[in-house]
């Protein structure tokens, strides 16, 4: 099979696991107790039956499940994904406004990640038994036992209360004002805190599966005739042995990118980063289900897209991937 007809292969059913992952989500918001009328009833303090009717006959709440089914499936094919009643906006409006924070926090997180994991899972590699390693492993096991609201909340009250070094919340400072640098400084000293604190428990993952794989790579024979044919240590390890080690750990990158967006929800309530994590957690309090169903939608595409992606980065990072297929 080719690499296109694989791609198509892999693209169908990937659109086949949206749309049940696109069902599954409907029918148990659908089985949750309560809905959209009991809401708005005690935001207004309680309203009659005849009230209720008319606001659950409004949004469409009276018809059968499998008409309420087949009218979200088809308004997601069409890019609607429903209109908030708690922000009296349409959802897809109120998730693209907040995507990009969400992006920025992430992909920093997991590229800081995986950079400091790599490196440190190499430097541990390279001297198994000395301290270097013993301070890695230390780190590692602190960073992935340690509770991700719990690392957000020393942070901010060493880094930000006590020495005043970075801000407490928000995104940026609205008083601030100046030029593109001035606000890409202002966004770039919010970030610092909860990107730390986000990519923690996964740098301990990436520098663990990274010393483990390079252990097994130096122990290879292609190192070893490399060494006899003289060249340097430096460029033996990461010219030749880094390449090969890495293909576990963007494998379990890609595989962690839904964990990633679920660790968000945690370090944008405690930062109050405006971003998806924090759309999702006021919209369960105020049980917007519109709302909740597109952040769950949108949330499966990118972990299945951050799939395909990594499957295809793996094909290209490792031969043998692609000989297999």
């Amino acid at each position: 099979m080719s690499f296109l007809q694989n791609l198509f292969v892999r693209l169908f059913y990937a659109a086949a696991l949206l749309i049940a992952v696109l069902v599954l989500n409907f029918s148990l918001m659908h089985l949750a107790p309560g809905d959209v009328a009991d809401t708005i009833s005690q935001s207004m303090g309680g309203a009659d039956k005849e009230l209720l009717d008319q606001i659950r006959a409004d949004y469409g709440l009276d018809q059968p499940f499998l008409v309420q089914l087949g009218r979200y499936v088809g308004g997601v094919l069409q890019f609607d994904l429903g209109h908030s009643f708690f922000y009296n906006q349409p959802v897809t409006q109120l998730i693209l406004e907040r995507l990009p924070a969400t992006l920025l926090l992430v992909i920093s997180a997991q590229m800081l990640a995986l950079i400091i994991g790599v490196l440190l899972g190499v430097m541990s590699a390279r001297k198994p038994n000395g301290i270097t390693s013993h301070v890695v492993t230390f780190i590692a096991l602190f960073g992935y036992s340690a509770p991700v609201f719990w690392t957000g909340i020393l942070l901010l009250i060493g880094f930000s209360l006590q020495i005043q070094w970075f801000p407490v919340a928000g995104m940026r400072d609205v008083t601030i004002s100046g030029g593109f640098w001035v606000h890409f400084l202002d966004v770039a000293r919010h970030l610092v805190l909860p990107m730390i604190t986000l990519s923690s428990i996964f740098l301990a993952l990436y520098s663990r599966l990274a010393r483990a794989t390079m252990l097994e790579e130096l122990s290879s024979d292609y190192v070893r005739t490399a060494h006899a044919k003289g060249l340097s240590e430096r460029r033996v390890v990461y010219r030749h042995a880094l390449k090969n080690s890495l293909s576990p750990v963007v494998t379990l990158a890609g595989l962690q990118f839904s964990a990633v967006i679920s660790g968000a929800v945690l370090v944008e309530t405690v930062f109050s980063w405006p971003g998806l994590g924090t759309l999702a957690f006021q919209s369960i309090i105020a049980r917007d289900t519109p709302t909740i169903l597109g952040i769950l939608f949108f949330s499966a595409l990118v972990v299945i897209v951050g799939n395909l992606i990594t499957d295809t980065v793996l094909q290209w990072i490792d031969p043998r991937i692609r000989g297999r297929q």
